[in-house]
């Protein structure tokens, strides 16, 4: 099993697949890399490297959750692409991944290629992230996948034409199945980390500087035409600020696009070959 060292001496997983240029997947927030096998025909042609963060998937759970936090996920990153000995690559990041992407803009843009942010932006609309705060750290009802695929897609806000099969892949990637019920696949102290910083009161911190950093590169977007995280105003300001950007929305999809969607798919390719022409 393919794993590196956190700097404070977690086993992190990923897999790497596939040659040419490299394409580091950052998944969502609860979610792990396998968030990416439905791109993966897109990004043929490319390296895919899909880690599980800290606390989620195949990794090590941390001793101390109040490392789970975005700046320590940036670093782990960093850590991934030295242990594989690249010096740049692009990042395709769904959800937290993408401020993931927004946060290494800060630390070290000279490594990044280009970034494709899946529904996300520097703006974050609160009634996503209340959702989010609803279910993080919290074991489903269902006792079995049978029972969860049987009522996920209904409770899936903003998904519609989604076969069952699908939702079945779904519930399996995520959720594991014991004789006490479903539970979920990650660390439930993942909430504490969370909430320690989330404030809906708050006002939120200004992402698009960091974002502007990357104007200069390959930017891409997909939204979910129905996302309740990502705006379609955020995503023409991005769209606005970055020359040659790539823009995306995803009919009946809400947060996350699956991104084996057409729109996705044609966001990816194009996305992709900008990156290669850009390449010395």
């Amino acid at each position: 099993m393919p794993t590196y060292t956190s700097s404070d001496g977690l086993s992190l997983y990923y897999t790497d697949e596939g040659a040419g240029l490299p394409v580091l997947c950052l998944s969502g927030l609860t979610r792990n890399g396998t968030d990416f096998d439905y791109a993966l025909p897109a990004l043929s042609g490319t390296r895919v490297i899909c880690p599980d963060y800290r606390g989620r998937g195949k990794s090590d759970w941390a001793a101390d959750p109040m490392t789970y936090t975005i700046p320590q996920e940036a670093q782990d990153i960093l850590a991934l692409m030295d242990h594989l000995g690249l010096e740049r690559a692009a990042i395709l990041g769904t959800s937290r991944g993408g401020l993931i992407a927004l946060t290494l803009a800060a630390m070290a843009p000279q490594r990044l290629l280009g970034v494709c942010f899946v529904d996300i932006g520097p703006v974050i609309e609160t009634q996503g992230l209340e959702v989010i705060m609803g279910f993080l750290g919290r074991n489903p009802i269902w006792k079995t996948h049978d029972e969860a695929t049987a009522v996920f897609g209904a409770r899936m806000a903003g998904f519609d034409d989604v076969p069952e099969s699908r939702w079945r892949e779904e519930v399996e990637k995520h959720f594991i199945e014991t004789p006490e019920g479903l539970r979920i696949n990650y660390d439930p102290k993942l909430r504490d980390a969370v909430t320690a910083t989330f404030d809906p009161n708050a006002k939120a911190p200004d992402l698009w500087p960091l974002y502007d950093t990357l104007a200069n590169l390959p930017l891409a977007a997909i939204r979910g035409a129905n996302s309740d995280l990502m705006s379609a105003e955020t995503l023409d300001e991005m769209a606005r600020r970055a020359p040659g950007f790539i823009a995306a929305t995803v009919p009946n999809r809400g947060h996350v696009p699956f991104l084996d969607e057409p729109q996705s798919v044609a966001a990816l390719q194009t996305w992709i070959a900008t990156l290669e022409e850009a390449q010395p």
